[in-house]
């Protein structure tokens, strides 16, 4: 089997614009949370959200003409494409078939739906975009970014909720340690805050109403109310270790299990033993063939809800047993809000740097303990600590389950 290392990344968040400001920001606990300005909020109870604000996709490189043919999560993930294509190195020997692309989304082109709708309403069927078809669909970021940069080898988009992209990198870390590729974009991205968005998740009561920004999204806290919606994207370049070696890359991790798993429970509830999440993680340390003792940081769904927290802290517990009490839990959705089909990219960039640099982050805003949550979760600010082993776990409606297992690099 191949060993597959992360050679480059790139990340468009409401925290950072790059991977790097979004990684001082999460270590600093500088979240992103704002009321929101993109739409009117007078008919919701939902005020506040993670936006990315004074959006311009031109001033992050992409073509006027073509970002004008693209549905904002697309913009995102073409902007962090780019960011990862020119600090990877020189690409020009690879062969292109053996090169692929796998970045999914969550939701996928939701504002050019809504968008569009409306106009077809008030104008009627013939005004509505020529270009509503591609903008729309889940699978275009995966398209675009491959045209653009001429991958021709497998190209998909996993659909799974709130895991998408922690399952479009634990399917590209397959394909690579399998044979079958040499490199390949992935992770996802989300653009999904509107109206029509926040009143479906607010409905069903899955978001905070709180107004206050500093208590808005406090994972494992027991005045949790709901999440925060977020947007952007992270992607991350994979690559066969001797390939990577042979072109001179820099090597910023490795990548050495992945578990996926489904609790077969409910639409949108957690299964409360934990014990499908429990699997998947137990699952990706068994493929990479370590101890679960030697794991020394998870990086939580952590979303803020009241039931998440309860049960991925049972699921932790069971995979985990009395290390459990040992190894360091956080959530930096505390920071940047949920992310949704983009969260598992973004925050395994996030587990990345924690191991390349040996720094926790911290789970923000955090007062009030729950009984149900006795874990250690790196409450009282960024910790300095070396760490071999991390896990990143993605949880998403429909029982998804996916957890990636993240070594420090050591050549």
């Amino acid at each position: 089997m191949k060993r597959v290392v992360i050679t480059s990344v790139g990340a468009v968040t409401p925290v950072g614009l790059d991977a790097e400001s979004m990684w001082q920001n999460v270590k600093q606990g500088k979240h992103g949370f704002a009321p929101i300005s993109s739409f009117d909020t007078s008919r919701l109870k939902v005020k506040n959200a993670a936006e990315i604000r004074n959006w311009d996709p031109v001033a992050m490189g992409l073509n006027k003409k073509e970002a004008r043919r693209m549905d904002r999560y697309t913009q995102f993930a073409m902007a962090a494409a780019k960011q990862l294509i020119d600090s990877a190195g020189d690409l020009s020997g690879i062969d292109p078939y053996r090169a692929g692309v796998i970045v999914g989304s969550g939701i996928g082109g939701f504002q050019s739906t809504v968008t569009e709708h409306a106009k077809f309403l008030e104008k009627g069927p013939d005004r509505v975009s020529v270009f509503l078809i591609p903008m729309m669909i889940c699978n275009m970021a995966a398209g675009q970014i491959a045209i653009e940069y001429k991958f021709r080898g497998d190209n998909f988009a996993p659909v799974t909720a709130c895991a998408t992209s922690a399952h479009a990198i634990g399917e590209a870390f397959r394909k690579i340690k399998d044979g079958y590729l040499d490199l390949c974009i992935t992770g996802g991205s989300e653009g999904s805050i509107n109206e029509f968005a926040v009143a479906g998740f607010q409905n069903m009561g899955a978001l905070t109403e709180s107004q206050d920004c500093d208590r808005l999204c406090i994972p494992f806290d027991k005045e949790r109310s709901g999440f925060v919606m977020s947007e952007g994207a992270g992607l991350l370049l994979l690559e066969e270790y001797e390939h990577a070696k042979a072109r001179g890359a820099q090597i910023l991790g490795e990548i050495v299990g992945y578990g996926a798993t489904d609790d077969a429970h409910h639409i949108t509830g957690p299964d409360p033993e934990g014990d499908g999440a429990a699997h998947a993680m137990l699952h990706a340390i068994r493929e990479a063939g370590i101890e679960p003792g030697e794991v020394g940081y998870i990086n939580a769904h952590g979303t803020s809800t009241p039931l998440n927290e309860q049960c991925e802290t049972a699921a932790i517990k069971r995979a985990f047993g009395e290390h459990a009490y040992k190894l360091a839990v956080s959530s930096t959705k505390s920071v940047t809000g949920h992310m949704l089909g983009a969260a598992g990219g973004v925050e395994a960039i996030i587990t990345m740097k924690a191991l390349e640099e040996g720094v926790l982050p911290p789970t923000v805003g955090y007062k009030v303990p729950d009984e149900l949550c006795d874990l250690d979760y790196v409450t009282e600010g960024a910790r300095k600590t070396e760490i071999k082993y991390a896990l990143s776990n993605s949880l998403g409606f429909g029982g998804h389950n996916a957890s990636l297992l993240l070594k420090k690099f050591e050549g």
